[in-house]
């Protein structure tokens, strides 16, 4: 481990049932290995416990840094959120709706005892993940990228070198696409985990609890395989007007979803070619590291400078 000043941030995902934080090396972009910790969260506990959860998985990577040596804690957070100040504005979901009107960013570092040159911040979940591709994944090369993450929700981010794009007319609002309208709702309700389960139980009158359960049966049963050639096909469709207007040169790809590259990934590149869309697609390496890369790099100041004015948009 290199031992100039200040050369370590922690990166840390926040997901809906779980935390992940590790210690990365700023100079190295890379992850300090053995700093990884994790933890299941109940997302419907008091804020207390939540936080209770989320510290003493921080202490655990903090445990192996001298901490002289950390720049500061980065989370990459689902919203809705202000990034800006850390107060999480969550309500109406099931989930970390106790923390609503909670200043995360100061009940961690008080909770830490962090020193007061130790900042946290945050930046919004699906950004997080395209900026670790931007900086130590598949994107590092390009300047005009989007990211997908295709799970539970349907994440997406416009980033041009490295910034995320959350307004203007090459972009949708917010800078991201899940609430555009696709078919009979949004896209969130047909690029997710849901339009998979129930699509499974139209076709086949089973349930599946998930898309990896979903894939297993597509290697025998034709009428399944054919959903994941609809679901790349409505994707390429859904995205390659937005791939063209934003010039994207690659699009990564991650979540759980994307492990079925396989079986979804040919329809797709077809209808992206069909479009004349020439963006160059890739599937994450990173996966879920590259939210804890990107929320890490929150503390390379000439990001942090450029960043800020996109924050309060996310």
């Amino acid at each position: 481990m290199s031992t100039s000043l200040q050369n370590i941030a922690i990166g840390v995902d926040i997901g809906g049932s779980h935390i992940t934080a590790v210690a990365v090396d700023m100079d190295g972009h890379r992850i300090i290995s053995g700093s990884r910790a994790e933890s299941t969260v109940d997302n419907k506990a008091e804020a207390d416990e939540i936080l209770t959860v989320w510290t003493d998985t921080l202490k655990r990577v903090l445990r192996g840094i001298q901490i002289f040596n950390l720049r500061g804690i980065g989370f990459a957070m689902p919203g809705p959120f202000d990034y800006v100040k850390g107060i999480c504005l969550i309500r109406g979901v099931p989930k970390y709706e106790k923390l609503y009107g909670v200043n995360v960013g100061k009940a961690v570092s008080s909770r830490l005892g962090l020193p007061c040159d130790c900042r946290v911040r945050f930046m919004n979940d699906a950004s997080s993940f395209a900026v670790g591709e931007a900086w130590a994944g598949k994107a590092a090369g390009s300047r005009k990228m989007m990211a997908i993450t295709l799970g539970t929700g349907f994440g997406s981010a416009f980033l041009d070198d490295r910034i995320p794009v959350v307004e203007g007319n090459r972009v949708p609002k917010m800078g991201c696409v899940y609430h555009l309208p696709f078919g009979n709702g949004i896209a969130d309700d047909y690029f997710s985990t849901r339009w998979f389960t129930s699509r499974f139980v139209e076709v086949t009158g089973r349930e599946a609890a998930g898309v990896k359960e979903v894939a297993g049966e597509a290697e025998r049963l034709p009428e399944v395989l054919d959903l994941f050639t609809e679901f790349g096909t409505s994707l390429g469709a859904f995205l390659a007007p937005w791939l063209k207007r934003f010039e994207a040169e690659i699009l990564v790809i991650g979540g759980n979803i994307s492990h079925a590259w396989t079986l979804f990934g040919p329809s797709f590149e077809n209808e992206l070619g069909k479009a004349g869309c020439r963006t160059s697609v890739t599937i994450s390496e990173l996966k879920e590291d590259a939210a804890l890369m990107g929320s890490a790099y929150l503390f390379d100041e000439g990001f942090w400078k450029a960043v800020q004015p996109a924050l309060p948009l996310m």
